[in-house]
């Protein structure tokens, strides 16, 4: 007859689990750990597969790209630079056919920055995104002025007059897709007039609250309302919103994004700090708002300038924030039109002299903001976002070759805690039940072994 279980054996027993547990931790698993470690397999775990796909838990830098709204340029600026980006990203990666998704985590949005942000990012009926970066850029050049531009009467009047026009545009565009059929974490905001508050669509709430998911068409057409309050209501008609424009709100999404990826601990675990961000943040042109002698600007001017001003303000809180690491891991790029020699856009149509403006923006000096030296001029614009290319395609290079994919981390450690579960309560049907919890960090994981010690002790002492 077999001896019993001794409280000492019994303990040395969890010690061993959780101190085998702590190592894979401790001897930088996450950070390019080289042993390889079997995938446990299906019957080990019962963890929804859906919930380990790729992307769903990142590790490394999470990369984050932000677009403004309108501008001097009504959005050409943002949507050439992705043009620009996309193709380095391709050169670099060796993958002729990547998308702008393929490289990062979340974008968020602003305005025409939001159009952006949901025709690059939303899936269609082929899995693949519905635009690429030259798609887009036709759309803007095609669309954005009339989805941007504010009427001289003056924006405040416009707020209460007629409805978007965008809307008949949007819902061709994106037919019934909404929010969770985007292919990664989107942010999009508006200003809602019931509640006097911003109010941000929201890819991770979409997943989890049937309220909060939107029809994508109905997204566009309220983070570009300038002409008018427009009624957004949620698929499952609970949720009801009257939105204007999110440049009004927030014309550059760049903290709302940071703020999202370092609170949400259900998709960015191991995101802790600023240090785990790689940020491109695209701005569409600074407008030449210049008034002669004393003269008043128009309430159209007042807005661009108000605009411009808070965007400018975001980006140089975050360039503090960031410290030393900024020239790594935020990259900002933005134009200035009261720079420009309007001569040479004068030549052809307004579709042509956007573009133009858009290409020569590209290759003004980019500026940087430097803590407490106020601006520094570097390279061109087009030099930053090669720059950012590269480091973009280090990391999922990083991510491809030298970590093991969190889903397969995920579920070794889960399935050792299962272990300890079965050998505590002596019931494998714990194994059948269980699931990872949804919003607590992954350190809440580890406290199972606690739970399998405490289970345990009750055996052995007979209690």
């Amino acid at each position: 007859m077999a001896a019993p279980i001794s409280m000492n054996d019994s303990n040395s027993h969890m010690d061993k689990i959780t101190s085998e547990i702590f190592s894979i931790l401790e001897n930088k698993f996450l950070f390019g750990y080289d042993n390889p470690i079997p995938s446990p397999t299906k019957d080990q775990v019962s963890v929804p597969m859906e919930e380990l796909k790729s992307g769903k838990h990142v590790t490394g830098k999470v990369r984050i790209l932000s677009i403004d709204g309108g501008g001097a340029t009504d959005g050409v600026l943002a949507a050439t630079s992705i043009v620009h980006l996309e193709s380095s990203l391709r050169r670099h990666s060796g993958i002729q056919d990547a998308r702008i998704s393929d490289f990062f985590d979340v974008v968020s949005g602003s305005g025409i920055g939001g159009v952006l942000a949901a025709m690059l990012f939303t899936r269609g009926k082929d899995g693949e995104p519905l635009f690429t970066a030259d798609n887009a850029l036709q759309f803007v050049v095609e669309n954005g002025r009339k989805l941007s531009r504010v009427s001289k009467q003056g924006v405040f009047r416009r707020v209460l007059g007629a409805p978007a026009k965008g809307v008949k545009v949007f819902r061709r565009t994106f037919g019934d897709l909404s929010l969770k059929d985007t292919v990664k974490a989107v942010l999009i905001p508006c200003y809602d007039l019931t509640t006097g508050t911003p109010f941000v669509f929201s890819r991770a709430d979409a997943v989890e609250m049937e309220g909060c998911d939107f029809k994508m068409s109905d997204v566009c057409a309220a983070t570009t309302a300038v002409s008018g309050p427009v009624e957004t209501v949620s698929v499952d008609r609970r949720t009801k919103i009257s939105a204007v424009t999110g440049e009004l709100a927030m014309n550059n999404p760049t903290a709302m994004a940071i703020t999202h990826v370092l609170n949400n601990k259900l998709e960015f675990p191991f995101c802790n700090t600023v240090d785990d961000l790689l940020v491109v943040s695209l701005g569409n042109g600074e407008p030449s708002c210049f008034v002669a002698g004393n003269q008043t600007p128009s309430r159209a001017a007042l807005l661009k300038i108000v605009g411009e001003t808070v965007s400018d303000t975001v980006d140089q809180a975050i360039s503090m924030a960031f410290g030393q690491s900024r020239t790594s891991n935020y990259g900002r790029i933005q134009g200035n039109k009261g720079m420009i020699d309007s001569e040479n856009l004068n030549k052809g149509g307004k579709e042509t002299n956007t573009l133009k403006l858009a290409e020569q923006m590209l290759r003004q000096k980019n500026v940087e903001s430097v803590m407490f030296q106020g601006k520094k001029c570097n390279k061109t614009n087009l030099d930053k976002l090669e720059l950012f290319a590269t480091e973009i395609v280090k990391e999922t290079e990083r991510r491809r070759l030298n970590i093991l994919p969190t889903g397969i981390f995920m579920k070794l450690i889960w399935s050792v805690n299962l272990k300890v579960l079965d050998y505590a309560t002596g019931d494998s049907s714990v194994r059948m039940s269980a699931h990872l919890p949804r919003r607590k960090s992954f350190s809440s994981h580890l406290a199972v072994c606690a739970v399998g010690r405490d289970s345990l002790a009750a055996r052995t002492t007979g209690h």
